[in-house]
């Protein structure tokens, strides 16, 4: 079985990616996540990294996280992969569904290491991609918003065709899947999950020019068959 890694945000899209790769048949040894240079919150959603851990125990799969800077993260990311690679890792997963200069990035950091990147997601449809993903099975709730285009009431919400239909209707372009981070999603349950994450107690917060839902305490729930 061809052995990969996802590259790891805790959202929808990288864990929509992964789910999807699993059933052409790859074998997903670890979730790589980027964290800030103090290690407390993931690069991508500004996620506690306490809270990628436990996703990574509720899927059962381990997580790399490595701390990085806005300098040094091309550079971490490339090393990384190098020794990935040393342990048979020959494939990477990733999210991302339209954003050219991403997939040149994912293309030039991939090489050295001769890892082939996988992007399932890549020139989909975005309102097909959500609503395969909700179809599928998975839970997913908003923990990050543009200020600019959405408020805190956003925040905690579920992603579903609720969801959908509420954004389509607020006609300010933004995107079914959030593309150009207009949202960001914290998966917490699904066909990948072993247990089900349950947030008990959050807080909403601003910073720069985004809501966070910063989520102060999760717990690990047996799923229902």
């Amino acid at each position: 079985m061809n052995k990969a890694f996802v590259s790891w945000s805790g959202g929808k899209d990288c864990c929509q990616a992964a789910y999807l790769a699993q059933k052409q048949g790859f074998e997903i040894k670890y979730l790589l996540n980027m964290l800030t240079q103090d290690g407390q919150r993931s690069c991508s959603h500004g996620l506690s990294s306490n809270w990628i851990r436990l996703q990574s125990e509720a899927m059962g799969i381990p997580v790399l996280q490595k701390l990085t800077t806005h300098e040094t993260y091309e550079s971490i990311f490339t090393a990384t992969l190098l020794k990935l690679k040393e342990e048979g890792i020959n494939t990477g997963i990733f999210g991302d569904i339209d954003f050219n200069p991403h997939r040149e990035w994912i293309e030039r950091v991939c090489a050295p290491s001769g890892i082939t990147p996988v992007l399932p997601l890549w020139l989909g449809k975005q309102d097909e991609i959500a609503r395969n993903f909700i179809k599928a099975g998975f839970e997913s709730v908003v923990v990050a918003v543009r200020s600019d285009l959405l408020g805190e009431e956003w925040l905690g919400r579920t992603f579903n065709l609720d969801f959908l239909k509420d954004i389509a209707a607020c006609n300010k372009d933004i995107s079914p899947c959030g593309e150009a981070g207009e949202f960001h999603t914290l998966t917490l349950d699904g066909p990948l999950f072993l247990k089900r994450m349950k947030i008990t107690q959050a807080a909403k917060v601003r910073r720069d020019n985004h809501w966070f839902l910063d989520i102060q305490k999760i717990e690990l729930e047996n799923r229902v068959r």
